[in-house]
């Protein structure tokens, strides 16, 4: 059955479209811009399809004979399964600001879960497969911390350092239950989300998919074919803020993903470790390209901080980090808040500008922290969490 030509309906358009064998996220580009929209694509004839930029006769034959629908239906299908199925479109507002500014962003995201969690701001975790104890154990570790401050922690789902960090970010969320606070990660997949890949993770992916979100630019029934782990990369880094690097060979899927966090602009962080293991030679050439090492999680969170004004900014508010209410401050607690501003400042900054005696300082602040509305940086310096 192929779908008539007639179509109506947008989104099955673009499902098609983005079925179409050659047509990738530029080309698809390239026809809605020529065209319109995916609908008006179909109704198009053989000659205006020959003149889009970047199509090829292959490309135009299959979208002029009709694409076979039976692909559709399936993402159709998984769409109305559960409430949280859910796809999104480059042409939407719920699409992640920062994914949308790659380099051919994918013209269609499956999402299964939260998906405020796309308006969050993510740092990207990831190394080896098969990491030695103690990296396993850090990237766990680093992605507890750094998501119980209120980062989103975005990696691959892989075996080895991925599933630690998702486990890690899930255990911050376990953590800060009575606080309300759920488990912030993001799993991005290199397969259909109705495929669970390695299958040894599928217990991970179902809490992820319960407690975070389960992101993959696939259409359904798509198998981990090899050449989708570098386009799943890309996501990775391109959803998120900086890209912490734990444990990784020189010739490996992590250091492609901290390329294309450097070539989109994102902060690249790595953890050093013996010069005499072969998983630590990965890290070592990103600190010598650049890369900022890191032995604690403070060192990320030092960096990372100052830019989530901007972030939310630019995102028009929608990217968020946890924080407490502002309804049930006092009146000190408010002024205090109001004299930390946007910007990390120390104590002899917030004496000066309050007036108050260092003993009614240090109180205001620990309130402030508990109510998780501002956090601890290195060097005794003070930062809000977010805008309230």
């Amino acid at each position: 059955m192929a779908i008539p030509i007639t179509i109506d309906d947008e989104l099955i358009a673009q499902l098609a479209l983005n079925r179409v064998s050659g047509v990738g996220s530029h080309v698809f580009s390239s026809l809605l811009r020529v065209f319109g929209s995916a609908s008006a694509v179909f109704n198009a004839s053989r000659q205006q399809l020959s003149t889009v930029p970047d199509s090829n006769p292959n490309i135009t034959e299959i979208i002029s004979r009709g694409v076979d629908a039976t692909g559709v239906e399936q993402d159709l299908l998984w769409l109305e399964q559960e409430p949280g199925h859910h796809i999104i479109t480059l042409d939407q507002g719920e699409y992640p600001v920062l994914l949308a500014q790659i380099h051919r962003p994918p013209p269609v995201l499956f999402l299964k879960g939260n998906v405020a969690l796309l308006q969050t701001v993510q740092l990207a975790v990831v190394g080896s497969r098969h990491p030695t104890p103690g990296g396993a154990r850090n990237a766990g570790e680093f992605a507890r911390k750094l998501a119980a401050i209120g980062l989103t922690i975005t990696s691959g789902l892989a075996a080895g350092i991925d599933g630690a960090a998702h486990q890690g970010a899930l255990d911050a969320g376990e953590r800060d239950k009575k606080d309300g606070r759920q488990g912030r990660t993001i799993a991005v997949a290199a397969t259909g989300l109705d495929r669970i890949y390695p299958s040894r993770h599928r217990d991970l992916a179902h809490e992820i998919a319960e407690h975070g979100l389960l992101i993959s630019e696939f259409p359904v029934g798509t198998e981990p074919l090899r050449a989708n782990f570098p386009r799943r990369n890309r996501l990775i880094s391109g959803l998120s803020l900086g890209v912490l690097v734990v444990e990784a060979a020189v010739k490996s899927g992590s250091l492609i993903t901290a390329r294309y966090a450097m070539e989109q602009g994102r902060e690249v962080f790595a953890i050093p470790g013996s010069i005499h293991s072969p998983l630590s030679r990965g890290c070592h050439w990103l600190i010598q390209q650049g890369a900022k090492l890191v032995e604690t999680a403070d060192d990320i969170a030092e960096e990372l901080l100052p830019l989530l004004p901007a972030v939310i900014e630019e995102k028009g508010q929608k990217a968020t980090v946890d924080a407490g209410s502002v309804e049930d401050l006092s009146k000190q607690q408010q002024m205090l808040l109001n004299a930390i501003g946007f910007d990390p400042v120390n104590l002899d900054i917030l004496l000066a500008r309050t007036g108050w005696a260092i003993n009614d300082l240090s109180v205001s602040l620990s309130q402030l922290e508990l109510k998780k509305l501002i956090d601890t940086l290195p060097g005794g310096r003070y930062i809000r969490r977010s805008v309230p």
